[in-house]
């Protein structure tokens, strides 16, 4: 469904190349958390006070007196903060993606998605300051982590508008498909905010096994305390807090929210491929294959022990899984109806 050069509008490549650093973001976002790192800097924006990080002996030494209780760890520190450049990098973009959109202001130039698009990156950028500040606040790291989901999303969505195509199709299968297109983006970004919330309280070792949880098929757990959104900022959230009990609930709720997802955003990819269009047949395909290959690296996780290769993917594949449901809605909103 892409269009020729000569027909896209302005920054239709700028918008692209977004995409495509907004996904390194959330990839390095994810081998941050994973290997600890979350307050690999304790002081934001800086780290340690300095522009990258501490590296010299005499640079460490001061570094652990003016931060005691947070000594410096450098296999944590750059993760940190290659992080949070291509962070300020992808908000540069966004400045960009702005000015083009106003210097080539006219009807058919979308300026309020850039708009948008940036005030959402400065609120993106607060929240990383206060997984910092707030000692990764389970309620803040998932809310960012959703933030980089949405900032790439809206990304995702500024470049098919600019790329200026449309797809066609019959009212009769327009409309049959358009509610299920939707049902099932909704039911892939639940599974995004469980698949936070689990990181976010360090839930995914919960269960190291299956198809059981610690040998057991339903083992305690406690929902209360597991999703319990109003608990209050505590003193340093690295590791988790909860109780056994609390983390299992919450890992087993994102065990049965990825067997929905698989079931019904499998169903409705058979319907797609079953379709009399071949554009659909094609969403279908790689939707279905893109949502396989997602399934077994969450299984992956467990049977090889959450290797940092395969839980990184996860988090990479379930990003494309999004975007491709993102492109269907968009396809199927837009499309032109055939007479």
């Amino acid at each position: 469904m892409f269009n020729l050069p000569e027909n896209r509008k302005p920054s239709f490549r700028l918008a692209l190349a977004g995409v495509i650093l907004a996904i390194g973001v959330i990839v390095l976002g994810a081998f941050t958390r994973l290997v600890d790192a979350g307050l690999g800097c304790p002081d934001w924006p800086g780290c340690y006070g300095h522009v990258l990080w501490p590296t010299a002996a005499e640079e460490i030494v001061v570094a652990n007196a003016a931060y005691p209780d947070a000594p410096v760890e450098i296999d944590k520190t750059w993760p940190e903060m290659v992080h949070r450049y291509f962070a300020t990098t992808l908000g540069v973009f966004s400045i960009a993606l702005v000015g083009v959109a106003w210097r080539n202001r006219r009807p058919e130039q979308p300026f309020k998605l850039p708009l948008f698009l940036l005030g959402f990156i400065i609120l993106q950028g607060m929240f990383g300051m206060w997984t910092v500040t707030l000692k990764l606040w389970p309620q803040v790291v998932t809310a960012h982590l959703l933030g980089g989901f949405t900032t790439l999303s809206l990304l995702w969505l500024l470049t098919l508008r600019l790329n200026n195509a449309h797809c066609e199709f019959d009212k009769k299968l327009r409309d049959r498909f358009k509610p299920l297109a939707m049902a099932a983006l909704l039911v892939v970004i639940a599974q995004i905010a469980l698949g936070g919330w689990t990181t976010s309280n360090y839930a995914a070792v919960a269960c190291p096994d299956l198809p059981t949880c610690q040998a057991q098929w339903l083992p305690p757990m406690d929902f209360a305390s597991g999703f319990n959104v109003f608990q209050s900022i505590g003193p340093n959230y690295l590791g988790g807090v909860m109780t056994n009990e609390a983390r299992v609930a919450i890992h087993m709720s994102h065990r049965i929210g990825a067997i929905v997802t698989l079931l019904f955003v499998g169903w409705f990819c058979l319907r797609l491929f079953g379709s009399n269009s071949p554009l659909l047949q094609r969403f279908g395909k790689i939707t279905g294959g893109i949502l396989l290959l997602q399934f077994c690296l969450g299984l992956g996780n467990i049977f090889f022990k959450f290797p940092l290769l395969v839980t990184v993917s996860h988090n990479l594949i379930g990003a494309i899984l999004l975007l491709c449901l993102v492109t269907l809605n968009y396809c199927l909103i837009t499309a032109r109806v055939k007479n």
